[in-house]
């Protein structure tokens, strides 16, 4: 089928519907119409269901003004990516993602964290749906969340599920409580020589912004299991009295992964990295 612009689609269809302000659109299908890219829907505020399946599509770009937005289908096409297309999404209660090339679970599950609404999502036949853990990953992130995947949620599924993150979460707590009896971080300096061989150290005030910036990591995992691990070591070397800069930094970056996940606070973090400081 030849490709048409969405312009042109809409156009079509409200022609079609003798709809003549953008204010009368509640709804729109643009399912099977070979769209590689999708036009800025905002004129469209009061827009409730919308069907883009069936597409070319590899972002989405369109929906920043469609807040009222209750049903959304977007399965069967080439997604790649939803970073900061759907978060602000919160009136939620239906999202169809299935058959897509969506393949990093925790930050699909970001995106979606604040949809309180949602009680049907599909992400299966997506690489993500292959991490170990899958279901129960989406669960504890969504807890609104009546069917996933075209299955009915149980009651026996949500009490496991949440054994499961209670025990993680003893853990977690009994981890960060470790960290908090490490020691204070090192003093940085510059090493200078001048031109009489003389070696003087330089005390270097830069700790702090180090610290904020979580730069510069880049073995972490996705499996919290290994963080925890990694924070552990790390954690219990500084103990010992072996401390540097870089284990600072990893410890930073370490937290901040388990706080995107969800299995960490904001109070947690704040407090491990004020008793490194």
């Amino acid at each position: 089928m030849a490709s048409n612009s969405s312009e042109e689609v809409i156009t079509e269809l409200l022609d079609q519907q003798s709809i003549k302000k953008d204010k009368d659109v509640e709804e729109l299908y643009l399912a099977k119409r070979n769209l590689t890219e999708v036009c800025d829907l905002r004129q469209f505020r009061f827009l409730k269901y919308l069907w883009l399946n069936g597409n070319k599509l590899r972002r989405i770009s369109c929906l920043e003004g469609n807040c009222r937005l209750v049903e959304l289908y977007l399965q069967n096409n080439q997604l790649v990516s939803i970073d900061g297309a759907l978060r602000h999404l919160t009136c939620l209660k239906l999202l169809f993602l299935h058959n897509n090339q969506l393949r990093k679970l925790d930050l699909v599950l970001n995106e979606l964290k604040k949809m309180t609404c949602l009680d049907t999502l599909s992400l299966f036949d997506n690489p993500l749906s292959q991490e170990p853990d899958y279901r129960i990953h989406v669960l504890n992130s969504i807890k609104s969340l009546q069917i996933l995947d075209r299955q009915e949620v149980s009651k026996s599924e949500r009490d496991v599920t949440k054994k499961i993150y209670q025990q993680e979460a003893e853990h977690i707590s009994q981890t960060i409580a470790f960290g908090r009896r490490t020691q204070g971080p090192p003093k940085l300096y510059h090493v200078f020589t001048d031109s009489q061989n003389k070696t003087t150290k330089f005390e270097i005030d830069e700790f702090d912004d180090m610290v904020a910036s979580g730069e510069g990591i880049t073995f972490l995992s996705d499996n919290n299991e290994e963080l925890l691990n990694r924070l552990r070591v790390i954690l219990a070397a500084m103990k010992e009295g072996h401390r540097s800069h870089r284990q600072y930094h990893e410890v930073n970056c370490i937290l901040k992964r388990l706080l995107e996940k969800g299995i960490i606070d904001k109070n947690d973090y704040k407090s491990v990295i004020k008793d490194v400081k």
